[in-house]
């Protein structure tokens, strides 16, 4: 017990490090993460084994949770073709593209073994991609695609690794009862999450509690897989459907308490798991490589080299072909005024395809009898080390190199927009409250016109600047600092007060948190 609990302090102290000097050399930590892992590896003492079962029923359904509640639904619907396109479609294709070629070069690998190996390295972990393309300011329309595709693309790969593997071992394979198995574990998992997000929704009377709210959300991405997996549905897309869902309703239904709990909970959990994640990965390393002792040289790096060249070359094929089709067919928008994407965006797309921990936990779930199963793991490890590092540390310059990035002005001048529109629309209301006194509406009125004042301000400042880039007025700089440094000295005059006696410990935290809220309503951008 002693050894364990050693173990996740060490992890933790190298999730936070890594963290902290990726933010400092601007690479992404899932990559330095992975590094670590396998340099900690090869370092004598205890090492994590990657349990397919358990990743697939505890680690995956909340991170998939959390990234579906910050996803926008009406943004996946309205670029629900090229969504759909990767998640279902690409998946599918490099699946079978391994399976007509990789038997070819490796004797002893059937087709469904090889589809089965498809399956498990044909779906993008988005994790590292969004981490760089948030950073860099990729445009809101590529971080829709690419989060959509990550969310949606392992009920895909995983229910088409459970079919291929079962024909792999001997149960035959049947194009019709495969198309069959899948449409009822995608259906039916949506389905499920469908249904678990509307009794969710019946559940008002545990949303006056923050505490309560918190933890029913932490419940609901468990319950859904478990819910998904013994109906034998999808019980992946199960958690993704119920988060949309519930994402999209917070907006509307959580109190204000609620969302600010519900929010620092899922940042907590996202932070550490992701990191552990791929940490955990990097440690793997050894044991695949020990368990190639029965291979030859050449045969290695046939199979590694014909399924990194599938996972590399099928996609940015796909995403051509899918771009040259006719509108209604091909990888474009619902709307009909939306642009078709450039080449450059394109490129981005084909890059952001980095593998991870799911692919990882499907290839370990091959069936141990499977022949050939240890130079499968071994292929699928290098396909998630050379997209994760390579295209995960050179994403970023490539995106700027092709000039695929959102103007920072922009998001900022929408954001005051719609906070000058919020504050316009209190106004307008403020005569139809007829409970409060003429003082009272004329304090409140008083503090939106200085809110609608400063909001105008800056977006006069900006309008000022068309190049794109980000315009602060040393004024404006300087009326933030000085907001937060009275509020600093409000939080120091409390502590006085607690430490003369004249304040009880609960206190000062209810006025810290008071003051917290304040500064956390200062505008950043």
């Amino acid at each position: 017990m002693t050894e364990a609990v050693a173990y996740a302090l060490a992890a933790l102290a190298a999730v936070m490090l890594a963290r902290r000097f990726a933010e400092l050399v601007h690479i992404p930590s899932a990559v330095l993460l992975a590094v670590l892992g396998g340099v900690w590896a090869w370092v004598p003492g205890p090492d994590l084994t990657l349990e397919p079962e358990i990743v697939l029923t505890v680690v995956i359904p909340p991170l998939l949770y959390n990234a579906a509640l910050e996803a926008s639904l009406l943004e996946i619907r309205r670029f629900a073709r090229p969504i759909a396109s990767l998640s279902v479609g690409l998946v599918i294709a490099t699946a079978f593209a391994l399976g007509a070629t990789l038997p070819l070069v490796v004797g002893g690998v059937g087709f469904a073994a090889a589809v089965a190996l498809g399956a498990a390295v044909a779906p993008p972990d988005p994790v590292a991609a969004l981490s760089v393309g948030r950073r860099i300011g990729l445009p809101s329309r590529l971080t829709t695609v690419v989060e959509g595709e990550g969310l949606l693309n392992d009920a895909t790969a995983l229910t088409l690794l459970q079919v291929t593997a079962a024909a792999a071992t001997g149960a035959g394979f049947s194009l019709l009862d495969a198309s069959a198995d899948f449409l009822l574990a995608a259906v039916g998992g949506a389905g499920v999450g469908a249904v678990i997000a509307l009794l969710l929704g019946r559940l008002g009377f545990l949303r006056v509690d923050p505490l309560l709210v918190s933890a029913l959300s932490l419940a609901t991405p468990f319950l859904c897989y478990l819910v998904g997996d013994r109906l034998h549905v999808s019980g992946v897309l199960a958690v993704v459907v119920a988060g949309l869902v519930e994402g999209h309703r917070a907006t509307r239904t959580e109190s204000s308490a609620g969302r600010l709990q519900s929010t620092a909970m899922w940042r907590l959990i996202g932070f550490l798991l992701e990191g552990i994640v791929f940490l955990l990965i990097g440690q793997q390393l050894p044991d695949v490589v020990r368990a190639l002792r029965g291979y030859d040289a050449s045969t290695v790096l046939s199979a590694t080299a014909v399924t990194l060249a599938v996972v590399l070359l099928v996609r940015p094929l796909w995403l051509v072909t899918s771009q040259l089709l006719p509108r209604r067919f091909g990888f474009t928008p619902r709307d009909e005024d939306a642009r078709r994407f450039s080449a450059a965006e394109l490129t981005v797309l084909t890059w952001s395809g980095t593998r991870g921990v799911i692919t990882l936990a499907a290839a370990y779930s091959l069936p141990r009898e499977l022949p050939g199963r240890d130079l499968l793991l071994y292929c699928a490890f290098v396909v998630v080390a050379v997209t994760l590092v390579g295209q995960g540390l050179t994403l970023g310059p490539l995106a700027r190199r092709l000039g695929v990035r959102e103007s920072a002005a922009d998001g900022i001048r929408q954001r005051n927009e719609a906070r000058l529109a919020a504050v316009d629309s209190a106004l307008s209301h403020l005569d139809g409250l007829t409970e409060i006194t003429e003082p009272v509406e004329e304090g409140l009125r008083t503090s939106l016109h200085e809110r609608q004042r400063r909001y105008q301000h800056r977006l006069d400042a900006l309008g000022e600047n068309d190049d794109g880039e980000e315009e602060v007025s040393e004024e404006y700089v300087a009326a933030v600092g000085a907001r937060r440094a009275l509020i600093d000295i409000q939080r120091e005059e409390l502590v006085r007060w607690r430490a003369s006696g004249r304040l009880t410990e609960p206190d000062l935290r209810q006025l810290q948190r008071e003051l917290d809220h304040q500064e956390s309503q200062l505008p950043q951008s």
